[in-house]
């Protein structure tokens, strides 16, 4: 049985109080696809005002801390992101993996406390162009998944992850259809060798220069439960075609 379709928007550093009005007009043609999990993930500064705006829309943040409290200048807990309105967050994306330096250890960490406090999760992972022309982008890949996943999941987790081709992000670029479902097979692979069933009830995104235009074609590829979408995301005019798309991929 197929996975309901996820799409779910990055606005990395974009974003101030007169951008709501996009996030309140994605929000409302997002009920137009009901059959879709629609999601946008802010700035932390926007993240209590758009969940007070949008009280039934998913709001999630861009990242989180691993402990509960303590002396970390600059970051954010899971229960901080909980009061501020936030049922979502992302670890491990490749921005914060290359900029921040975060190691896979970082990222289970982060993943563990999320999802152990009841906060949904988009786990990325992906490889270098580099990695890729000399033919280790699924070894990479999937190394990095083991390092970066929970132990366990309990049936009530909320993970999901995302395939991110590293050279994709921003540039246009995407993979070729063999190679998407090649990477999103292994990862299915991985995901069924770690937890078993339940591996198959993990959502596997595809993110990397996702658009209207490329939309229908990636959601048609078997594995890919949806998207995590950049730039396009910042528009409704951009956003909605990709949840048309996946909805049209999946009946609903």
């Amino acid at each position: 049985m197929a996975l309901r379709k996820l799409v779910a928007g990055n606005w990395k550093m974009h974003g101030l109080s007169a951008d709501l009005a996009e996030a309140k007009a994605i929000a409302e043609q997002s009920k137009d696809y009901p059959g879709v999990d629609v999601a946008l993930c802010v700035p932390s500064i926007l993240i209590e005002r758009a969940a007070r705006a949008l009280p039934d829309f998913t709001i999630g943040a861009q990242d989180v801390h691993h402990a509960e409290k303590g002396a970390h200048t600059g970051c954010i807990s899971v229960q901080m992101l909980h009061d501020a309105g936030a049922s979502l967050t992302i670890v491990g994306h490749s921005e914060r993996r290359e900029a921040q330096r975060e190691s896979d250890e970082e990222v289970k960490s982060k993943a563990t406390a999320a999802l152990s406090c009841g906060l949904a999760v988009i786990l990325c992972v992906g490889e270098s162009l580099e990695v890729r022309e000399r033919g280790a982008a699924v070894e990479t890949v999937v190394g990095q998944l083991d390092g970066s996943l929970p132990h366990v999941l309990s049936s009530e987790t909320e993970l999901a992850i995302a395939y991110e081709p590293i050279w994709a992000i921003g540039t246009g670029k995407i993979p070729t259809v063999d190679e998407i479902a090649e990477m999103h097979s292994a990862i299915r692979q991985r995901l069924r060798e770690r937890f078993g069933a339940d591996g198959d009830q993990v959502r596997i995104l595809y993110g990397g220069s996702v658009k209207a235009s490329n939309a229908v074609e990636i959601f048609a590829i078997a594995d890919v439960d949806g998207a995590l979408v950049g730039g396009a995301s910042l528009k409704a005019t951009d956003f909605i075609p990709i949840v048309a798309a996946a909805a049209s991929s999946s009946g609903g």
